[in-house]
């Protein structure tokens, strides 16, 4: 496989971008093809055979689309759909699958209660009993679906982010550093550390954030590294995808990555079901 390939990462909208931040940080040389999925966002409120299908054909368009040298799950509920299909599907392709970060967060706390926010679809997913059951008595884990929170994010809604953040953390739990108190939080959604800063403002400077993206890319690193697949010395080009409006995922980009969308050319894309667009920008 050419290790000048794009490395294809999607998610259900512009969550998946917190990992693909990771990504360019850990991998500078590399290029990206990103899908935003917001056509048919959120995932979490979706069944699990939609989430699988979609998957499925994203995946499928990435490779027609790119010739993409791994495939990076950007999204908690697609990874519990889907990743295990996609690897049976693409037994070539190293898939990367994205999961909250209990374990990360089983270390981190001093307490030994942590909250877990994520969507509905996340937590009840088999995939996310498992590894909770793999963490049972390493930690108190305190679970709180976020209705709405990615939707509001998608929409950059700062009003209803912030409305949402204080219902779902007010009467969770205890946050503190006192006995039985939460002091871990992990946001357990692509989307939601693009809310981190609410969070950090609701809870205090006491109370840690864990997320996911900095392992993600770490794994990411680790198995190209294994197959020589790495490409240090390449542009950095990322090409964007979206079954939404290609004007505003190019906004959430330039808005959280500050990459710049000039220059980029509107066109259809053939992916999967349903109404899709996409554009191509090279990034600074």
């Amino acid at each position: 496989m050419d290790r000048d390939r794009a490395i294809g990462v999607f998610d259900s909208g512009v969550g998946g971008l917190s990992i693909l931040r990771a990504l360019r940080v850990e991998l500078p040389g590399e290029d990206f093809a990103y899908f935003s999925d917001a056509g048919h966002a959120p995932y979490g409120e979706r069944s699990e055979e939609f989430v699988t299908s979609r998957s499925l054909a994203i995946a499928l368009d990435l490779l027609e689309r790119h010739r993409i040298k791994a495939l990076v799950v950007a999204c908690n509920t697609a990874t519990a759909a889907a990743v295990h299909l996609l690897r049976a599907q693409h037994v070539e392709l190293p898939v990367i699958g994205v999961e909250p970060a209990l374990k990360p967060a089983a270390a981190l706390t001093h307490t030994g209660h942590v909250a877990v926010l994520a969507t509905r679809g996340t937590l009840s997913s088999a995939k996310f009993d498992a590894l909770l059951t793999s963490l049972r008595g390493q930690a108190e884990f305190t679970l709180v679906p976020c209705d709405g929170l990615a939707a509001a994010i998608e929409a950059d809604d700062t009003a209803r982010i912030r409305e949402l953040c204080r219902r779902y953390t007010a009467g969770a739990c205890r946050f503190g550093n006192g006995a039985g108190e939460v002091d871990t939080v992990v946001l357990g959604c692509t989307h939601y550390p693009f809310a981190a800063q609410v969070f950090g403002e609701l809870l205090g400077p006491q109370i840690q954030l864990v997320e996911t993206g900095a392992p993600v890319a770490r794994q990411t690193r680790r198995l190209l590294q294994e197959r020589g697949l790495l490409n240090p010395n390449g542009s950095g080009r990322v090409h964007w995808h979206t079954s939404g409006s290609p004007e505003a995922l190019h906004a959430a980009a330039a808005r959280w990555l500050g990459l710049a969308a000039d220059g980029g050319a509107l066109r259809p894309t053939p992916a999967a079901t349903g109404p899709a667009r996409c554009a191509e920008a090279p990034s600074p």
